[in-house]
This record gives structure tokens, sequence and C-alpha cells, in this order.
């Protein structure tokens, strides 16, 4: 069977639950895997921090500020493993720094120096005496006295604190860094914590530009003028900016939408954007006349998969022209885009 964007729009009319069928089938999910990105850190490096925090703690049992700065100075990782034996994230630290050690970290100063040790982790820190070294002596000190008092009981709440290695202070350190921690303590905090939910959000939007980066290189190689705008970026003419239009946004022929998402709800925003769309691009146009520019959809991920009523929607927005990362191949022959081809 061919693909809505393969036949007359009137087809499509008429077909539209089986068009619904072929683009769901077209779909798949891509929430199995991240990207890396760049400053991921492999095991093997966030154990060379953990190894030298606790040689130098004598097992987590001697955490002397002194000591762990210029352990964080000559393994910079280590300051990323103090971290998550907090649980916390780089503004949440510096926020706590700043009410306890009297001197203030800016959040984004720690955002910037938790990336910096990421790039570059086991790279020695330059030892200036500066701001950046008073701001690490604030974090680790703040962290050492967290670690040592463990959590406070607060009836009724969840303290952060309140985790397997940090819940009695020091004597929660030892055995575990010992013995190692029970399996199933393991997963009930995992599942309070969602595997890999800090790396998750941080690569965010390098999933999200998976679709992208896959219609950029479509159109590249054919060697096809296009704009392609930047987030929240406004555009003459579009109240909501597209993400990519062809050739510009002076002469819009094309308007591309793309999105990946394994959420309906963010599944119906972008439907919702591309309604729009289509409305704009037969704005002052007779019944009989064609749009003004042709609106295309490429999609990718489970959300879209959710709900049949917002995947018709979306068919009648852009009269079929729906693709999915499996039919990306197909989207220049089955669309306006053809005219713009130069190789």
């Amino acid at each position: 069977m061919p693909f809505p964007f393969e036949i007359p729009f009137d087809q499509v009319q008429e077909n539209l639950d089986s068009c619904v069928d072929d683009v769901f089938g077209a779909l798949r999910s891509e929430f199995l895997s991240m990207p890396k990105g760049e400053g991921f850190i492999e095991y093997s490096v966030f154990e060379q921090g953990y190894e030298a925090l606790k040689r130098v703690t004598r097992g987590f049992r001697e955490l002397s500020p002194d000591s762990v700065v210029e352990t964080v100075h000559a393994v910079p990782v280590a300051l990323v493993v103090l971290r998550a034996m907090l649980g916390f994230t780089p503004p949440e630290w510096a926020y706590v720094a700043t009410q306890r050690a009297g001197f203030e970290v800016p959040q984004g100063a720690a955002r910037t120096l938790d990336r910096t040790v990421r790039l570059r982790p086991v790279t020695p820190l330059h030892s200036s005496g500066g701001i950046t070294e008073r701001r690490i002596r604030a974090l680790v000190t703040t962290a050492c006295e967290l670690l040592k008092e463990g959590a406070p009981q607060m009836p009724g709440t969840l303290h952060r604190l309140d985790k397997a290695d940090t819940k009695s202070g020091l004597a929660s350190l030892h055995p575990l860094a010992d013995l190692g921690v029970p399996y199933a303590m393991v997963l009930y905090e995992r599942f309070l914590g969602r595997p890999f939910a800090g790396h998750r959000d941080s690569v965010s939007e390098l999933v999200g530009d998976v679709v992208e980066a896959a219609i950029e290189a479509v159109l590249s190689e054919a060697g096809i003028s296009f704009r392609k705008t930047k987030r929240a970026e406004r555009v003459a003419g579009f109240d909501q900016a597209p993400d990519f239009i062809v050739p510009d946004e002076f002469n819009p022929q094309v308007v591309i939408e793309a999105k990946l998402t394994e959420d309906d709800g963010t599944a119906r925003d972008k439907v919702t954007r591309v309604q729009h769309l289509g409305t704009l691009s037969t704005q002052g146009r007779q019944i009989h006349e064609p749009p003004r520019f042709e609106v295309i959809a490429c999609i990718a991920g489970r959300g879209f998969k959710v709900r049949r009523e917002d995947m018709k929607k979306l068919l009648l927005s852009t009269r079929g022209k729906v693709f999915t990362l499996a039919n990306l191949d197909r989207l220049i022959e089955c669309s306006r885009l053809a005219q713009f081809k130069t190789r």
C-alpha cells in the first residue's frame, strides 16, 4: 500500500483511517537508546574518581574538606562522584553550599564547573586561588558536612539524603564502600529516581535533534536552499516559526515541522502547531486555489501513535505529507521540494 504522501489528497480524505494505519506502521519508538553527547562520562572514568575519593578518605571514614579538595584538583571527576553521592543537581548543590558555607556559589557557575569537569574528567584543574577554587571549596565543604550528618528525622516527608548510602551519615557509607549495596535497595532507589534520569535530561535536546538532523542531511544532499530556524525565533510572516522554510522566509514554498516525542501530550502540541501552519497556508485563498506553501510534518517516536484523531488532523493539515524516519528518503520526490532540487 502506498503511503499518504504518495497519493492525491482526495484519496487521503476518502481513506483517512487506512492512512493513519500506514503512518502508525512506519513509526518506531526511539526511547530505548540515547545519544551519549559531549561530556558523557564512561563508567571506567567515573570509577577513577570514586577510587580516588575512597583512598583519600580511608574508605569514607575521614571526610576532610582539604584532602577532598586536593583530590578534586588532581582527579576532577571526583567532584561528579561527590555530587552523585549527595544525589543533587549542580544548581541544587550550589544553593545548599551558598546557604551553609556563607559564600555565594551561583547556580550557573555550578553548571559550568560541572560541564568543565565532564568534558575533561581526568585533566587536573589549575589551582589559582581564584573565585573558582573558592567555589569548589564551598561545594566540597558542604558535601562533606552533609555526608557526615546524614538525613534528619522529618515525619511525613522524604529527605533527599534518606538514601542507603547517606541515611545515617558516615555509618551508612562504610558497609556500602566495603561490601557493596543490596540489589533490592539499588532497584528501590532507581525506582524513586528513574534510571539515567540526569543523562536523559542533559541530552534531551540532542534526542529531539535526531529528526531535524536527518531532514537537514536530506535537503543538503539534494542541494536545496533552506532556512533552519532557531528555538523561539521570530520570523516575519509566521507567529510561530516552523523548523524549516524552503527556500527562505521571504518566499516560503515549503515549511517543515519536525518532532520526535515519546509523550502523547507533546505530540498533540506539535499537531496543533502543524494545524495552525495549514490554516496559515490557505489564508486569503479560494477553495480551488492551491495553498500558498506546502506544509510537511516529519515525525518519530511512540507519542504520535497514541491518538488516532490527532494523526487524522495531522494528515489533513499537511494534505497527506506526513513522513517518518523510516521513509524520509522519499521526502523530496513526494513533495514540492523536488522543484528546488539542484543535484
